[in-house]
This record gives structure tokens, C-alpha cells and sequence, in this order.
């Protein structure tokens, strides 16, 4: 909504392309159909303690000062559109505010949603932290992002290899 997630998705994307092929796609323009990926890497804010909702959307949207980065579905939905797959490797994240440190997980919460539909989630679902609901991003989070991008695409690598 206002550009902490994208900012990470980013680092993310960054640390993967070092030793993949990466395409990154805002949640509304995603495909409905991600086909055979290496790695599919997901990630969003969190909202009211889990993934976001349409009401949680339009309570962020009323606090936004500019623009909104996404005013259309969320992974919530995104995912739920996705069929089974019979292989596949994925990761989740999200954005979540440092202080108070408050109970959910938007990463979570898609890490189970891919693992029913037959995912192999290669690491724990990741909360970057930003400060307050809006951000900014805390300091270190672009770069601890960047560096678990390239811990996914090791992941990635080591499954393919060996």
C-alpha cells in the first residue's frame, strides 16, 4: 500500500537475480497461472495480525498520505485463485511493524496456503520490519533482504543439484 513490501520484494528480487532469473510482479498484475518456476517467492503486509484482507485494504488506504502501490487484490486472493502444483519450490515474506512487536504473520499465513497446494517451502516464512504502519523500513531490513534472497536462491540451487 505505501511501499515498504515493494521496497523489500526489491532487495529480495536483488539477491536472487545474483545467480537466477527473476520477474517481479505487483499481486493485481501477477498471473493466475505462475507455470514452472524454480522458485516462487511471495510476500506482503501484514494486516490485523495475518494476510490482508479487503477491509484491512481499505483502512489502509484511508491512512495514505499519496498514492497506493497496490489498490487491488492481495496475496490472500492471489493465492487463492492458484491451482495445485505437483512440484515446486516457494518462499514467503512480509512487512510487519517493529514496535509494538504484535502477534501474526502475513508470511506465515502464505506459507501454509502454498504448502497445501503442494509447495515446498524452502525457508521459514520472513517479517522484515518497518517502523510504524506506513514505514519507513527499519534500518538493515533492505539489506537482511537482500541476503535472504540469496539464501532462497541457494535453496534453490541445492535442491537442483544434489
Amino acid at each position: 500500500m505505501y511501499g515498504n513490501t515493494l521496497q523489500i520484494a526489491e532487495a529480495i528480487a536483488e539477491g536472487l537475480s545474483r545467480t537466477m532469473d527473476v520477474e517481479m510482479f505487483e499481486v493485481g498484475l501477477a498471473p493466475s497461472d505462475p507455470g514452472d518456476l524454480d522458485l516462487l517467492a511471495v510476500g506482503g503486509p501484514t494486516h490485523q495480525f495475518g494476510l490482508s484482507r479487503k477491509s484491512s485494504r481499505e483502512q489502509a488506504a484511508d491512512d495514505a498520505d499519496g498514492p497506493l502501490i497496490s489498490a487491488g487484490i492481495g496475496i490472500r486472493e492471489w493465492i487463492g485463485g492458484l491451482g495445485k502444483v505437483k512440484s515446486g519450490a516457494a518462499v514467503a515474506f512480509d512487512t510487519s511493524i517493529r514496535k509494538p512487536n504484535l502477534p501474526g504473520s502475513a508470511a506465515r499465513g502464505a506459507a501454509k496456503r502454498l504448502k497445501r497446494l503442494g509447495y515446498r517451502m524452502l525457508l521459514p516464512g520472513e517479517p522484515f520490519l518497518v517502523e510504524g504502519a506506513t514505514g519507513p523500513i527499519t534500518d538493515g531490513e533492505l539489506e537482511r533482504a537482500r541476503k535472504w534472497g540469496e539464501q532462497a536462491a541457494a535453496g534453490v540451487a541445492s535442491t537442483s543439484t544434489g
